[in-house]
């Protein structure tokens, strides 16, 4: 608790800095193609047009690993300015030459691991006003697994198995808020993860679930996301929900809800965001 805790006044700092955007998100539900088509990492690519690209390992244990995994694969895809960004403690940020990783930045990737880890290490620090201002000025936001987790102003943590559809089997922490009104879920049919999303929205009604499956991703652009991938993508939609159990059951009571909306969309399929409803 102590981290959720550390999180949520890191993270308040940063909520407001990011009231105009300007740029495009591109957020995976992990496991994307490194070695294939590798259509959604060309697409993060197509967008930096040779501006560097900022990866950022701070979700992960292996992060000398993850970063060399990456290098050679943008390096594939003839992003040839690249940088590594990892810091263990928010205090190592001012150990590190932020003017020089981020000049001529026009890209940010977050790579996988653990979203605490991300929220707590650099939400609130100056590195978050290094990335809003490349994203204000219209660069590309990407993540994958944990770094899509954090886009949103909330995200989920636990609930991993099939006992996710209990009340209290997952808790929920601030995100960094690049998209709002949205709780964004990864590995979504892969480890079953309907559950968790699904008691995300009970408690926040007004906010759309938004799941994403391995090898898949949205791309968010003015109000609207278009799925880019192999597999799916599902939208939950709480506002007309008639009842929940979810405030007022035990821990490990079975949840329940009733009529809350779902779309399940597939490439090259495009979702109004303010209109709430997919376009044909």
């Amino acid at each position: 608790m102590e981290s959720v805790k550390k999180t949520t006044k890191k993270a308040a700092r940063t909520h407001a800095k990011v009231a105009h955007p300007h740029g495009t998100l591109i957020i995976i539900g992990g496991k994307e193609d490194k070695s294939g088509e590798m259509k959604i990492l060309k697409e993060i690519a197509r967008r930096l047009e040779n501006g560097k690209l900022v990866i950022i390992t701070a979700a992960s244990e292996i992060p000398s690993e993850v970063w060399n995994d990456y290098e050679k694969v943008f390096k594939k895809l003839k992003v040839h300015n690249l940088e590594h960004l990892h810091v263990n403690q928010p205090d190592d940020v001012e150990k590190v030459n932020l003017e020089k990783v981020f000049h001529n930045a026009k890209g940010i990737f977050f790579t996988g691991g653990d979203q605490l880890k991300l929220t707590s290490k650099l939400g609130g620090t100056v590195v978050m006003d290094y990335i809003i201002e490349v994203f204000r000025a219209g660069g590309v936001l990407a993540g994958t697994s944990a770094g899509a987790a954090v886009m949103g102003e909330t995200m989920l943590v636990g609930g991993e198995n099939g006992e996710s559809h209990k009340v209290g089997n997952w808790m929920m922490a601030p995100g960094l808020r690049f998209v709002e009104n949205m709780i964004i879920d990864q590995h979504f049919a892969q480890r079953g993860r309907i559950g968790r999303l699904l008691g995300a929205v009970a408690l926040n009604p007004g906010i759309l679930g938004i799941g994403i499956d391995e090898g898949t991703a949205i791309v968010i652009e003015e109000n609207k996301f278009k799925i880019l991938g192999d597999n799916a993508v599902y939208v939950l939609d709480g506002r007309e929900v008639t009842y929940t159990n979810i405030s007022e059951a035990s821990a490990d009571q079975t949840m329940s809800i009733h009529d809350v909306k779902l779309h399940v969309l597939s490439e090259p399929e495009v979702f109004d965001l303010k209109a709430r409803t997919a376009l044909t």
